[in-house]
């Protein structure tokens, strides 16, 4: 490695949280070093900073060092830039953390931050230039307090379909639900089922590493099957507490497909003596096919039947318009990309604001997901829309904790 990639400060003497390795990468040497001493004022002293991308891989790659956990990196610099950067940590599978620094106009850094989503990069957070110190402090401070610890087994990347076929078998799937709260009143009216693997070695693995897999190896129908079955036997149990909540579980598309599917969610439903008109299906926007025709007969059956369709993640798809027009839809979810923050960034609130206002000229109920704060509760709740879902509201939890968070929820009062 050159001497355009040199450590700043060998101080290794610092507790563990200081002891993080930092990379910082921008070709303009008075912004490192600006960088590098505000991060020293903090406690970090394991940093190392590079004038260009290809220095900073090398060392990413130097395996006879402590791997980094923290990068800064600007966009627009001579050689590799800053996009070529992101898609390269994508390629190698990064673990750490990543902060884009730029100058660069708003709309191109959220680019580059859609960008490093899909490499499935941790995107801690963007910060304009000039560095501001608060900012930077802020940023530090969420990283180090959600760092996770690695859980024994711990593995990256996809499952084994034989193993999700054990884990199917011997039950290990478990729901946990994330409350809906309405913004007129502060009530909450339903929760949303999201399982999780409850790995006997491994711990919890979450979807993202086994959806796909039982997708693809004709494992989602049970997988779905499992997760109704548990979540219409808790919001039960919920209803004999006096909690009259209703529940969503996503549906994959190759559930959707089959005939038969109506009928074996009403046998789950007579089974826990659950009301119809208080189960939500929700099915991704992003998977609905082109030409829905094929899942008409699946979805008109559903809605006869008194199901509630919600479409997720609204705006992330290609055939919005055409999907809220042919298949019965009676909620719409907007994504959390176009609800986090957009009372600060003229593109979501614009997308956001169009959204909901189309979704109430059709007659559907309105659900923003991403409410992480009170200014987005704030401003979604300006906007007219009916309820949140978000980390402000709450966190996912297990059942029988839901019943003693609506009731210390009740007694704390509704104001957000």
């Amino acid at each position: 490695m050159n001497t355009d990639c040199l450590p700043d400060g060998d101080d290794r003497k610092q507790d563990r949280k200081n002891d993080a390795e930092i990379l910082l990468l921008d070709d303009e040497p008075l912004l490192l070093r600006v960088l590098a001493l505000a991060l020293n004022a903090c406690g970090y002293r394991s940093i190392t900073s590079c004038a260009n991308a290809a220095d900073a891989l090398l060392r990413l790659d130097d395996a006879a060092l402590p791997p980094i956990e923290l990068i800064f990196c600007d966009l627009n610099m001579p050689g590799m830039d800053g996009v070529q950067f992101v898609r390269a940590l994508g390629e190698r599978g990064w673990q750490g953390s990543l902060v884009l620094i730029s100058g660069e106009e708003r709309r191109t850094v959220d680019t580059v931050a859609r960008l490093a989503s899909a490499h499935r990069l941790d995107l801690l957070g963007q910060m304009p230039k000039p560095v501001v110190r608060a900012q930077l402090v802020e940023l530090l401070e969420r990283w180090r307090t959600r760092q996770p610890a690695p859980g024994p087994g711990a593995q990256a990347g996809e499952v084994e379909p034989g193993e999700l076929r054990r884990a199917l078998a011997a039950g290990e799937f478990v729901n946990v639900y994330q409350p809906k709260m309405a913004f007129a009143g502060g009530g909450i009216e339903g929760v949303e089922a999201l399982v999780r693997w409850q790995h006997p070695v491994a711990g919890i693995i979450y979807p993202d590493r086994f959806i796909g897999v039982a997708e693809r190896h004709g494992l989602i129908d049970a997988l779905t099957q499992a997760v109704c079955a548990r979540a219409l036997a808790d919001a039960s149990d919920w209803q004999r507490q006096g909690l009259g909540l209703s529940v969503a579980i996503n549906v994959s598309m190759d559930s959707l497909r089959d005939l038969d599917f109506p009928e074996r969610i009403a046998a789950e439903v007579r089974r826990a003596a659950f009301n119809p008109a208080q189960l939500v299906l929700e099915l991704t926007e992003s998977r609905l096919p082109p030409n829905p025709v094929v899942l008409l007969d699946t979805l008109t059956r559903l809605r006869l039947k008194r199901y509630r369709l919600s479409i997720d993640d609204f705006g992330t798809g290609y055939s919005t318009l055409a999907q809220l027009r042919d298949i019965p839809f009676d909620e719409l979810k907007i994504d959390r990309g176009f609800v986090h923050r957009a009372h600060a960034d003229p593109a979501r609130g614009a997308i956001l604001a169009a959204s909901l206002g189309m979704a109430h000229q059709l007659g559907l109920r309105t659900v923003a997901e991403g409410i992480e704060d009170a200014a987005d509760w704030q401003h979604v709740q300006r906007l007219g829309c009916d309820l949140g879902q978000g980390y402000h509201i709450a966190r996912p939890m297990p059942p029988a904790a839901l019943p003693a968070w609506v009731a210390a929820r009740n007694l704390s009062g509704q104001a957000r």
